[in-house]
C-alpha cells in the first residue's frame, strides 16, 4: 500500500509526465548541480588566493547581477529567436567558459581578477539564457499542469544546492578546484543533450520591424497594461526587498550564533541546507496545496505567514531553532517565488512571454542585491535580529495595506475580483498585429486558479 502521503504529492509530479518537460528537468539537475558545485569552488579559490571575504561577494555579484541588467535584452530576443537553439548555445558558452577555468586552475593561472572576468561574462550569457528557459515551459506542459512544472523547477534547483556543494567540496578535497570546474563543464553537455531530443511546437516569427529596444518598451507597455502582470511584478519586488536578503546574510546569522570560524562554518553550511530543504519540500508541496485551496489562498497565505517565520528565524537564539526556522521560511518563501512566477507564465501571450519574464526577473535580480545592502546596513546598526524582524513585519503591514486599501491588487494576481474577464488589451505600439487578446486565465482543472 502506498503511503498516505503520496497520493497527496502525486499532484507535484504531474509536469514529469510529459516527455519533453521530463528530458528538460533531468538535463537541467545535472547542469544546475554542476553550476552550484562551480560558485562553491569559485568562491573559495578567490578567498583563499586573497584572504578577503570581500573577494567572494565580487564574484557573486558577477553572477548574479547580470540578471537584473540583461534580463530584458535576453527577453526580447526570447520572442524572436528559436528558443532551443538559443539555450543550447548559452549553455555550450557557458560550458567553455567553465572549462577555461579549469585550465587557469590546472595551470596555476587562475588569479582572482581572471576568474571573476570569465564569471562575469558567464553570468552575462546565463543572464541572456534564462528568459528563454523560462519561456519554453507552456511549450511543454499544459495549462493545468503549468504550477507543477514551475515547483518542480524549484525542486531542480534546490536539489542541487544541495548536492552541487557537496560534491565539489569533495571534488576540491581529493583533487583540485581544477577538478570542480571540469565536471561543471561536463555537467552543461546534459542539458544540452536533453534539449537536442525535445520537441517544440512551431512560432510564428515576429514581423513588427522593432529593434530590440523597441521590443522591451513593446513588453513593458504590454505588462503595464494587465493587472496581473503589474500585480506579480510589483509583489515579487516587494518580497525581494523585504524577505529575500535572508538569503544573502546567512553566513552573518551564523556568525551571530556561533564562535569560532570553523563553527561559523558549520552552521553556515547547516542553515544553507535547512533552506534547501525546506524550499524542496514547499515545492513539492505546493500543487497539492493549490490543488485543494486554490492557488489564490495559498499565495495570501504565503505572503502572511513567510515574513511571521522570518520573524522566528531573525529571533532565534541557537542553531537548532534557527534550522527549525529557516526550513519553514524555504518552504513557504520557494511557495511564493513559484506562484507568482505562474502566475505571470499562465497571464503572457505568447508573443510577449519572454519579455513580461524578463521584467519578473528584473525585479527579483535588481531588488533582491539592493535589499540585500540595505538590509545590511541596517544590521549593522540595530543588529541581525532586530532587522530580520522588522523588515518581514513590514512585509506583514504591506500585504494588510494592499489587502485593506488596494484588495483590487491582491485579486488580480490569480483573477479573483472583477479584472477576471475576457478584455482586449489597449493598443501596444509595436506589437503584433493579430496578437491574442490579454485576457484573464480562466479556472484550470485541476482548480489551480478558483
Amino acid at each position: 500500500m502506498a503511503p498516505p502521503l503520496m497520493p497527496f504529492l502525486g499532484g507535484s509530479l504531474r509536469a514529469l509526465r510529459h516527455r519533453d518537460y521530463a528530458l528538460l528537468w533531468s538535463g537541467g539537475l545535472v547542469s544546475n548541480a554542476g553550476s552550484w558545485m562551480q560558485t562553491v569552488a569559485v568562491g573559495a579559490l578567490v578567498v583563499e588566493a586573497t584572504q578577503q571575504a570581500i573577494w567572494a561577494a565580487l564574484v557573486a555579484v558577477a553572477a548574479f547581477l547580470p540578471i537584473g541588467l540583461l534580463s530584458p535584452v535576453g527577453g526580447a530576443l526570447a520572442d524572436r529567436l528559436d528558443r532551443r537553439r538559443f539555450i543550447m548555445a548559452g549553455d555550450l558558452v557557458e560550458g567553455a567558459l567553465s572549462a577555461l577555468l579549469a585550465v587557469l586552475a590546472f595551470s596555476d593561472r587562475a588569479t582572482p581578477g581572471v576568474v571573476t572576468a570569465v564569471v562575469l561574462v558567464a553570468g552575462c550569457s546565463a543572464a541572456l539564457r534564462i528568459p528563454f528557459q523560462q519561456s519554453i515551459l507552456p511549450d511543454v506542459v499544459p495549462r493545468e499542469d503549468l504550477l507543477s512544472a514551475t515547483s518542480l523547477s524549484s525542486v531542480q534547483f534546490n536539489f542541487g544546492r544541495v548536492l552541487g556543494p557537496a560534491v565539489g567540496g569533495v571534488l576540491i578535497a581529493v583533487g583540485s578546484y581544477g577538478l570542480a570546474f571540469a565536471v561543471n563543464a561536463v555537467s552543461f553537455l546534459a542539458a544540452v543533450a536533453a534539449l537536442a531530443l525535445v520537441r517544440l511546437p512551431a512560432r510564428r516569427a515576429l514581423t513588427d520591424g522593432l529593434g530590440v529596444w523597441g521590443q522591451i518598451v513593446a513588453g513593458a507597455r504590454v505588462a503595464r497594461a494587465e493587472p496581473g502582470y503589474r500585480a506579480a511584478i510589483g509583489m515579487i519586488g516587494l518580497v525581494a526587498f523585504l524577505a529575500s536578503p535572508f538569503i544573502s546574510l546567512v553566513p552573518a546569522v551564523a556568525d551571530r550564533l556561533v564562535d569560532g570560524r570553523d563553527a561559523i562554518g558549520g552552521a553556515t553550511g547547516a542553515l544553507t541546507t535547512a533552506q534547501g530543504v525546506g524550499a524542496v519540500t514547499g515545492a513539492l508541496l505546493l500543487v497539492p496545496l493549490a490543488d485543494r485551496l486554490g492557488l489564490r489562498r495559498v499565495l495570501a497565505a504565503d505572503l502572511v505567514l513567510c515574513p511571521l517565520a522570518l520573524v522566528l528565524y531573525g529571533l532565534a537564539p541557537s542553531v537548532p531553532l534557527a534550522v527549525a526556522a529557516l526550513v519553514v521560511v524555504g518552504a513557504l518563501y520557494i511557495g511564493l517565488l513559484s506562484g507568482l512566477s505562474t502566475v505571470v507564465q499562465l497571464r503572457a501571450p505568447e508573443e510577449f512571454r519572454g519579455r513580461v519574464l524578463s521584467l519578473y526577473l528584473v525585479a527579483l535580480g535588481v531588488v533582491y542585491p539592493v535589499g540585500s545592502v540595505a538590509q545590511g546596513a541596517v544590521a549593522d546598526r540595530l543588529g541581525l535580529p532586530a532587522t530580520t524582524a522588522g523588515f518581514a513585519v513590514a512585509l506583514v503591514v504591506a500585504v494588510a495595506g494592499l489587502a485593506l486599501f488596494r484588495p483590487r491588487v491582491l485579486a488580480s494576481l490569480t483573477g479573483g475580483a472583477a479584472e477576471a474577464v475576457r478584455a482586449p488589451a489597449p493598443p501596444v505600439p509595436g506589437a503584433v498585429a493579430d496578437a491574442p487578446e490579454l485576457v484573464e486565465p480562466l479556472p484550470c482543472p485541476s482548480r489551480i486558479l478558483p
